[in-house]
């Protein structure tokens, strides 16, 4: 059986932040053997050692932790991430939680599976700036690297191995202790008052749920929120070249977001209270923007309330889980 690794075509257009469709004509297929896993534990902590280890970039100075913080539900904190030799990259640093069934990544939605996510950020020249096969010759080179490789797949590490182990680390990051998972789950005191009423607003009052449902709080919609009438990104049309695809998004997650600011594809929204006054105008006049999003006012309070209820969806034992903190 031959795995295809898929960051082929399209998914070289970007990164998971960045990147522009000139890089397609730079890179080749590139077919490996797929390797059953041995030791699913090993392999996750092949995994964990790559996300944190900077031995994926150039010099060596910076790893996916760089951008992707567990205090931060796996964000930076920044309006857009800063890669190699301290270049700013053009988006904002997504969260990564709950990939079980998550159907795109990438903040446009082009790439489909995980395995590819994680080897994008190596050949953005703001990034990682490397090349995957550099990359493997470095894990070969480490009688560590060599060793977890062995137990996890039997065999010394390969791009698959690589993109297999970091993908099954990621799939452990699973966040569903918040104060609002459990009070579905039945303990109706873990949310407060104020957020009960911010809840209400959410599912009731306003459209949010048309977009942001069920565990992961999106319908993972590719779709345009009117933040600009226009835009320097050119979002999904990178990847697709039609101009329906102008400045088109992925609908985000809402899980953990009091820790996730600053919001947007681009981070130009500092905190949830200028996102809620965004969505309260009714957006920009873009050509594309969503039918769904229509002006809306609430009182002072009610913004409070649903600011506290967002706020419940932040999972405190998931930003501070060991299993998912840096190994070294």
């Amino acid at each position: 059986m031959r795995f295809l690794i898929p960051y082929l075509t399209f998914l070289l257009i970007t990164n998971g932040i960045y990147s522009d469709k000139s890089n397609i004509k730079t890179w080749n297929t590139l077919t490996v053997q797929k390797v059953p896993i041995m030791d699913s534990l090993v392999a996750i902590e092949l995994g964990r050692h790559l996300f944190y280890d900077p031995i994926l970039s150039r010099d060596s100075s910076i790893s996916c932790s760089t951008c992707h913080q567990q205090q931060l539900a796996f964000t930076d904190g920044l309006k857009t991430s800063i890669g190699i030799k301290q270049q700013r990259v053009s988006r904002n640093s997504p969260t990564l939680v709950n990939f079980e069934n998550q159907p795109l990544f990438l903040l446009d939605g082009v790439n489909p599976s995980l395995q590819a996510q994680t080897l994008v950020p190596i050949q953005e020249h703001k990034e990682f700036d490397f090349h995957i096969l550099l990359v493997v010759e470095r894990l070969k080179n480490s009688a560590f690297y060599t060793l977890l490789s062995k137990k996890a797949y039997g065999i010394e590490p390969n791009e698959y191995i690589y993109a297999h182990s970091i993908a099954t680390f990621e799939k452990t990051f699973v966040s569903n202790k918040s104060p609002f998972d459990q009070y579905r789950q039945g303990d109706k005191n873990a949310l407060s008052e104020s957020q009960k009423r911010g809840m209400n607003i959410f599912t009731q009052k306003l459209y949010c749920t048309k977009c942001h449902f069920g565990n992961n709080f999106t319908n993972y919609s590719l779709t345009n929120n009117g933040l600009y009438e226009a835009y320097a990104d050119s979002g999904r049309m990178r990847l697709t070249e039609l101009e329906q695809d102008r400045a088109i998004f992925k609908t985000p997650t809402l899980r953990n977001i009091g820790v996730t600011a600053p919001y947007m594809h681009n981070g130009s929204l500092p905190t949830l209270q200028e996102v809620i006054e965004h969505y309260a105008t009714g957006g920009k006049n873009h050509k594309h923007k969503s039918e769904i999003i229509q002006p809306f006012t609430l009182t002072p309070k009610e913004k409070t309330d649903l600011i506290n209820f967002l706020h419940s969806l932040t999972d405190q034992t998931f930003i501070s889980n060991p299993d998912f903190s840096n190994p070294f």
